[in-house]
């Protein structure tokens, strides 16, 4: 029988012993299996390979038929199945079970597969399908983390994590459970922290280009361009990052038509700029006006929407609107 993954819970205690999991999200059928079966078999959980079982077919069977006073209520678990396992299955269910799960774990499995088949239409088995997750589950497992931990972020800097996890929730998951560690008793986090703390580019340099390009230190971001090699996916990454700080620059551009002080604005600022920031903060306020601030934001977007067009020549546009820069 075909069932969704959150009805899970509700049919566990239907006395199905039976279960075939598969998808292409490994992520969702891990936690599955994490929160839903394993805490009832906390104690005897087997896990095994296709392969493994079919070279060894009798001592498997007489693994599940052998009751042990040790060994009740247990979990089997066979990873990586597909239609060769079949069989052996039938035929375990033909003799019957009691007080054993069997969990069979899967990646995509074709309408014809005959395991996904039979598992559909047996009374006797249950089969939940684990598409892979959208932006949007993605968007509202990152929510509820920082929502639950009182974590202040913008929509956009959950964006940028997300983007990153290339729709894997595992991936997600990796990089949040690296926020909460950082955090703390920290009430906010910002794209700097973030870009310091996940796997948002391979090294900390993207943020780093970004400043000193707008500083105009021509031989630090030439440096950072020869000796690391953005790959196209992280392009439209640059153009945001470079948004940011853009942003906080015309924040601070007016503020300081009122403290008249650049030590008092950056001081001030919310939220805090790094100590060891502050002073290429201060030289990229004196380097650029706000006009020019805006025209830059205005160019950004327009170099995004040049990016996503053309995304084979990415690097080249990206490299020209760094060199652009420096003139």
């Amino acid at each position: 029988m075909i069932i969704k993954y959150f009805d899970l819970k509700k049919k566990i205690t239907e006395n199905i012993n039976f279960y075939l999991l598969y998808g292409l999200n490994t992520g969702l059928i891990e936690e599955t299996i994490n929160n839903t079966f394993k805490p009832i078999f906390s104690k005897n959980i087997f896990n095994y390979d296709e392969s493994e079982i079919i070279a060894n077919i009798d001592e498997f069977k007489q693994s599940i038929f052998n009751k042990s006073f040790f060994e009740n209520d247990k979990l089997i678990i066979i990873n990586r199945a597909s239609d060769k396992i079949l069989n052996i299955i039938k035929d375990v269910i033909d003799k019957g079970i009691s007080e054993t799960v069997i969990i069979i774990k899967s990646g995509a499995l074709e309408k014809k597969s005959k395991l996904r088949n039979f598992f559909e239409k047996d009374k006797n088995t249950f089969t939940i399908p684990f598409y892979e997750d959208n932006h949007q589950s993605l968007m509202s497992i990152a929510q509820n983390f920082f929502k639950q931990r009182k974590i202040k972020i913008s929509s956009q800097n959950i964006n940028y994590i997300i983007e990153r996890s290339k729709g894997n929730r595992i991936n997600l998951n990796n990089e949040l459970e690296k926020i909460e560690s950082y955090s703390q008793k920290k009430l906010s986090i910002e794209l700097d922290e973030i870009l310091k703390l996940t796997n948002l580019s391979e090294n900390y340099n993207i943020s780093e280009l970004a400043d000193q390009c707008l500083a105009k230190n021509k031989k630090k971001t030439l440096n950072i361009l020869n000796e690391n090699n953005v790959s196209s996916e992280d392009n439209i990454l640059v153009l945001k990052t470079f948004l940011y700080k853009l942003k906080r620059l015309k924040k601070l551009k007016m503020d300081l038509k009122i403290t008249k002080s650049y030590d008092e604005s950056i001081s001030t600022f919310k939220p805090p700029i790094f100590w060891k920031d502050k002073d290429l903060v201060k030289q990229q306020l004196e380097l650029w006006s706000l006009s020019q601030i805006r025209s830059l934001i205005k160019k950004i977007n327009n170099t995004e929407t040049l990016i996503k067009k053309n995304s084979k020549i990415s690097n080249q546009i990206i490299n020209n609107f760094i060199l652009e820069r420096l003139e």
